[in-house]
Order: C-alpha cells, then structure tokens, then sequence
C-alpha cells in the first residue's frame, strides 16, 4: 500500500483536492493519509476540518499553528515556526511514501520544507503560475524547488516549470482540479442555497472575496475602504461575501466586511466558509465574481459569467476574456462594476472558453502519484534546457 499524504489548511484548497483525495482513499493500492493545519482549526476561520470529516475522511494529525488575534509578518512567521515543528513529527509518525501539496501557501512552504529534510517524495498542484501581488508567488516557486512531480493548469505553465530546472518527464500538464470540480459537482438549487445561507439571490447578485495583497504599495486597511466604498455607491448590487485567508493584513478586511454587513443588511451578508458545494452553487446564480481570489480566474469562466479582478494580487496569471482587470482606487473599481455589468462584457463572458479547462485531471494525477516509480524520485537532477 503506497501512503500517499494530502496537506492542507484553507477551505479552498480542500474543495480542490477532495476528488483526488477520495480516489486515493477508494484504491486498493493506496493508503490516504491527512494532516489538517492553519485555518481548518480555527473558528475565527470556521472549524472547516469539520467539512473534511463530513465528508466521509478521516484526519490523521492535525496541526495547530495560527496566532491568537495577530496577523502580522511577525505571527506569520510564528505560524511557520509552529507548522515546521508540527510536520516534522507527523512525517515521523505517519512516514508516508509521498506528500501532495497544492499551490503557494506559508503553511504549504512549510510542509515541504519538513518532507524534503525526510526525503519525502513531494507532488505539487498549480506549480509554474505567477501572482506578482503577493509574496505566494516566491512561495510557490520554492515549493517548486523542492518538489518531484509537478502538475500545472496550463500547458504554459509546465514550460515555466521546466524553466525552473524541473525534468520534462515530471513535470505534467494537466488542468485545474476547480474546474472539473464544476462540471463533476451536483449544484444546489436556488431555493436549498438561499435556506441556508438566509439570503434571497435575486437581482443583481455578485460574490466577492477579498484578500490582503501582502506585497502591494497600499496597506490592506486603505485597499479595503477603497473597495466597500465603491460597493457603498453601487446600491443596485446585492452581495454575498465570503471572508479572506489567513494572511497578514486580513484581521482589518474582515472588520471592514462585517461593518459593511452590518450597515447593508437589506443587501449583503458574510459568511466565514460556505463549503465547496455551496460555494460554487452560490457561484452559478450570481451575475459576476468581484475581489483579488484566484477563484475569479481560475473556476468563474467555466460559469460564463465575468470576473473584477482587482489589483496586482493575481497580476501574471492566465486569465479568460470574461476577467476585467482594475486598480485598487474606488473610481476604477466603479468603472470596472459598469465595465462587467454591461450586456457587451456579460455576453462576451457567456462566450469565453476557460483556459483551465483540460479534462481528466483528477484522474491523471491520481495515474501519476499511484504508480510513479518512487526509486526514481530519490535524487533530483538540474534540467538545463538547450540554447
């Protein structure tokens, strides 16, 4: 039995794997293995390792590391400390025969870094992307580093990869998880979703997340207000918002959202996690998907409907026609909200092919990390690739 061990610490990245998860978990050749950490155990974050139980997996460890009530570097770097600690035992109590890990996260870093010190053979999802925005890009491209198998989202993105000196024969293009998710996923209808999240989804409904951009010019607190404010003016919108990661610099956008929330309640709630089935059923029944979430360019095209994109924090990725792009200041983000509520943009975004869009892919990784000879993943080799 191969133990295969599946890291993760947002809602978001969860939603990704859950597929994937649950092949390794139904094979007969293959032992799943979790480790829970960062946001799951939070309820600041909403407990989401509960999800993860609800859904039928067992957790094999979980590793506590947030900082009550701080979201500086300082605690950041704290956070890595405790998840540096906290992987290496569970690594030695687990001893799995390789780690997967999934994009560009400090707590993903840190797993890594524990299982290259073990000799761990590491797979990486959504390697080769780039967002200039946040200090996740150099993250991720570490990550990279450290890996032996990789899997990206675009066929762009593998050649980024093998830039980086990775083995062609290692290095697989196979689509986004997120995007298979919504063709494979059953959605919610209209009525079960507004039960739950008490909120009517009707008329010009638009889904928006949030996050710090932990290397921009501004400071979260000034992006932020910036934004609600445009929201404040744009009283024809009804807003459904899903709260930030656990960044530095997210402790002031979650005030400023619940404050809006609570001066708006006609209009906008907030939610800590809506799930992955949620998520995306919300998702179908909203006219456009508005924040700095990589969500907005990697899933919304396949809905056809557009994305605001706001800010540097996603700036490189590959993005869809349906992705308008604009500053952070509240007249650009009030020009981009007329932008992608006008009947030209909506009905380019209802024509627009997903770029992530490449089926099979929970299959094809599963294909490559069941059977990857693991003799070979001992030693990495430097490719250079030829002038």
């Amino acid at each position: 039995m191969r133990k295969i061990c599946f890291i993760t610490g947002t809602r978001a990245e969860y939603g990704l794997l859950s597929r994937l998860m649950k092949m390794v978990q139904d094979d007969n050749s293959t032992q799943l293995q979790i480790i829970a950490t960062n946001m799951h155990l939070s309820p600041k974050f909403g407990n989401t390792y509960q999800e993860i139980e609800n859904d039928g997996f067992i957790i094999d460890k979980k590793i506590p590391i947030l900082e009550d009530g701080k979201d500086d570097a300082n605690a950041t770097l704290k956070s890595m400390a405790k998840a540096l600690s906290g992987f290496a035992d569970a690594y030695d109590e687990l001893k799995p025969d390789m780690v997967v890990v999934l994009g560009d996260r400090y707590e993903i870093l840190a797993a890594a870094t524990a299982a290259l010190f073990e000799r761990i053979p590491i797979a990486h999802i959504h390697g080769g992307e780039i967002t200039e925005g946040a200090y996740d890009d150099a993250i991720r491209h570490s990550i990279t580093k450290m890996s032996h198998l990789h899997f990206a989202s675009t066929e762009e993105y593998r050649k980024r990869i093998i830039q980086l000196g990775e083995q062609p024969d290692k290095v697989f293009y196979v689509g986004a998880l997120g995007v298979e998710n919504i063709k494979k996923l059953p959605f919610m209808g209209k009525e079960e979703i507004e039960e739950y999240i008490h909120f009517k989804l009707d008329g010009n409904i638009i889904l928006v997340t949030y996050h710090p951009v932990t290397l921009g010019a501004h400071s979260a607190e000034q992006d932020i207000k910036e934004f609600l404010a445009a929201l404040e003016e744009r009283i024809d919108l009804r807003i459904v918002f899903t709260m930030p990661n656990s960044d530095t610099g997210s402790n002031v956008i979650v005030e400023a959202i619940n404050k809006f929330v609570e001066n708006n309640p006609n209009r906008a709630i907030a939610y800590k996690s809506l799930g992955l089935k949620r998520y995306l059923s919300v998702m179908k029944f909203c006219c456009a998907v508005v924040g700095n979430s990589s969500s907005g360019l990697l899933e919304v095209p396949s809905f056809g409907i557009p994305t605001l994109n706001i800010g540097d924090r996603q700036k490189g990725r590959i993005a869809a026609d349906s992705v308008y792009n604009c500053d952070t200041d509240k007249f650009s983000i009030l020009q981009g909200l007329d932008t992608i509520m006008s009947p030209s943009f909506k009905q380019k975004a209802a024509a627009t092919h997903n770029p992530y869009d490449k089926g099979g892919t929970a299959q094809a990784i599963f294909d490559v990390i069941s059977t990857y000879p693991l003799d070979e993943l001992k030693q990495k080799h430097f490719y250079d690739i030829k002038q």
